[in-house]
């Protein structure tokens, strides 16, 4: 429970340092980091849901060090 809050949070703190802009530069560099540009070679969207919370966790928990 402890992990699925802390990826809330992580979530919550980049969605406000993105002003919430999901398609905007950001988030549109990140997926093609963690993906790649080929849409077609994407995991499956389960998979992109675990990463995107594991990377939300991250950046919480990196957040919380500095």
């Amino acid at each position: 429970m402890r992990s699925f809050t802390q990826s809330l949070l992580g979530l919550l703190a980049l969605g406000f340092a993105t002003r919430f802009r999901v398609n905007g530069a950001y988030w549109s560099w990140r997926k093609e980091t963690a993906f790649g540009a080929d849409e077609s070679k994407w995991p499956n969207a389960a998979a992109r849901r675990h990463a995107m919370l594991d990377y939300a966790r991250w950046a919480w928990r990196m957040r919380k060090h500095l």
